[in-house]
């Protein structure tokens, strides 16, 4: 039964990963220009007037409104139009990636300069590539810790695993002895680790009956109660956190999800700051920079989420990890803005401490409002 509830479990995980991954193409299609988009599968259209708004059609598509002349009316064009936002972005995405992994300061000037019609636009890059760095991540099982109960939280409680697993393993190590003859050499090795689990034992439950009074006297209520800033929205926050920090954890967790986007305009004064003196460059600009650059992070997180699935060594991992933000940044940096490499990496190196502060900022924000929620 327990077996049939995990898989069922499981399931429902693998489930809820596919529609997230499903819901993240759908919305980067959705924001994405639909320029030149024609679906040939099906349908009905008119011949000289645009069903949309009416206008006389000179082409293939409106030239008021955009519209192709040729408007779809068949469930096979529905699938269509999934695969294409999952997957296609009418053929843009395959021109994207490569731009964006290897020259994004390239991908990210030749956007601003108005090629859009070639490229995923960024904010449809960040979309989908947020929800699927997120869908892999619930299919693979990877997630936040929530168990708080560690000997900071709760000191009782972690020794009381501690002594639950050294009572374990010395019933592991007596049925073994059990079953050696009583001449055999490795009952005195067993002997050796029951002894030394007895010890510890001892010593856990003598550590345990120190500390638990001291947590009965000092309980959660009396620690709450010592949270009184006057703020009634503020106090309440930090007494749910104080009662269940898990659930408080839990909802911090899926609220990285739900408020990623949040990182764009926080970095863009940063991205500012490096180049607040020259006037060409504009806010837009930046933004479009923090996007893709956000989108390509995530898109690496994916790769390095997929390489530790199939057991690459966790040292080869650490150094991608390590190593490929700031080269990527530091070649978009001098691609995007026409600079040097000195240049180049002297803005990199501010950038990595400014990511430093965007992401305590960022964290600092969801804290408020899991506190005020």
């Amino acid at each position: 039964m327990g077996v049939a509830k995990l898989i069922a479990s499981g399931a429902m995980g693998e489930f809820d990963a596919a529609g997230e991954l499903v819901m993240g193409g759908m919305l980067g299609h959705a924001v994405e220009p639909h320029a030149g988009e024609s679906h040939g599968y099906g349908g009905h259209g008119h011949g000289t007037i645009c069903l949309n708004c009416g206008t006389a059609l000179v082409g293939p598509h409106c030239h008021e409104c955009g519209q192709s002349g040729h408007v779809h009316r068949s469930l096979g064009a529905i699938g269509h139009e999934l695969l294409h936002g999952v997957a296609h972005f009418e053929g843009k995405m395959w021109r994207t990636l490569p731009l964006l992994a290897w020259r994004p300061g390239d991908l990210t000037r030749r956007y601003i300069a108005g090629e859009r019609a070639r490229f995923v636009s960024p904010m449809a890059m960040f979309l989908f590539s947020i929800f699927t760095m997120f869908a892999i991540f619930q299919i693979l099982g990877i997630s936040m810790p929530t168990d708080l109960e560690t000997p900071t939280a709760r000191p009782t409680a972690a020794l009381q695993r501690a002594l639950q697993h050294s009572e374990a393993g010395r019933a592991k190590d007596i049925a073994k002895r059990d079953k050696l003859a009583a001449g055999d050499s490795g009952r005195a090795e067993l002997d050796q680790d029951i002894a030394k689990a007895d010890r510890e034992i001892a010593a856990i439950k003598a550590a345990t009956a120190q500390i638990a009074p001291i947590e009965a006297v000092a309980g959660d209520d009396d620690v709450i109660k010592h949270v009184n800033t006057g703020w009634y929205t503020l106090d309440h926050g930090v007494e749910k956190w104080q009662k269940n920090p898990s659930l408080m954890l839990y909802k911090l967790q899926s609220s990285i999800y739900k408020f990623s986007w949040l990182l764009i305009p926080l970095s863009i004064p940063f991205v500012w700051l490096l180049f607040f003196w020259k006037r060409q460059y504009k806010l837009y600009d930046h933004a479009v920079f923090v996007t893709y650059s956000i989108a390509a992070m995530s898109m690496l997180f994916i790769v390095v989420t997929l390489l530790a699935a199939m057991r690459v060594p966790r040292d080869v991992l650490v150094w991608i990890a390590l190593l490929v933000p700031p080269i990527h940044m530091c070649r978009q940096l001098k691609q995007a803005y026409g600079l040097g490499w000195r240049s180049a990496i002297f803005r990199t190196s501010l950038l990595l401490w400014f990511i430093g502060i965007i992401a305590s900022l960022f964290l600092l924000i969801l804290a408020l409002l899991g506190i005020m929620g």
